[in-house]
């Protein structure tokens, strides 16, 4: 099971998506209860653009148990996945319990600002954009704005005169 596993993600890695694809749903079929197969599977379905056909796995994945890297890498493609195909509410429950379950995870909050955009929260889209921009930039030029950066992001809609 294993090298067959291997071999469908070498197969998606050199860009036979395809390929991969098929051996993958094979997989899924033989190993119902493997998580990492049920993973490796969404991942194919979403490479494919197929997103809808990948979130039953995806959801299967994190149900089954993954390791906590997995999960954590499951938990952005289906809530990335939901997003991407309008199921809005559906991504914001998937992202804040991936924020409560990696609050460290920078990625899982850049991936839900976009769905507070989605769903009109602009504003705290912005907020948590901007905060996870000044938590991870090296950039000396951003840095040197740090300070009204960080103001401006909670002060977004605020209009001097």
């Amino acid at each position: 099971m294993n090298e067959e596993v291997n071999k469908a993600i070498e197969l998606r890695e050199k860009g036979e998506l395809k390929e991969a694809n098929t051996l993958l749903v094979k997989l899924v079929q033989e190993f119902p209860d493997d998580a990492y197969i049920h993973f490796q599977c969404a991942w194919s379905f979403d490479v494919l653009g197929e997103e809808i056909k990948a979130v039953p796995y995806y959801e299967a994945a994190i149900n089954l148990g993954l390791s906590n890297k997995d999960v954590e890498k499951a938990i952005i493609g289906l809530g990335s996945t939901y997003r991407t195909i309008g199921e809005y509410k559906k991504s914001q429950e998937t992202f804040l319990k991936g924020m409560k379950l990696f609050p460290e995870n920078k990625v899982i909050q850049v991936f839900y600002s976009m769905t507070l955009y989605n769903l009109k929260e602009h504003q705290k889209a912005m907020e948590l954009l901007l905060s996870c921009l000044m938590e991870t930039t090296s950039d000396d030029e951003i840095l040197s704005y740090q300070k009204a950066i960080n103001f401006y992001k909670d002060n977004i809609n605020e209009v001097w005169r």
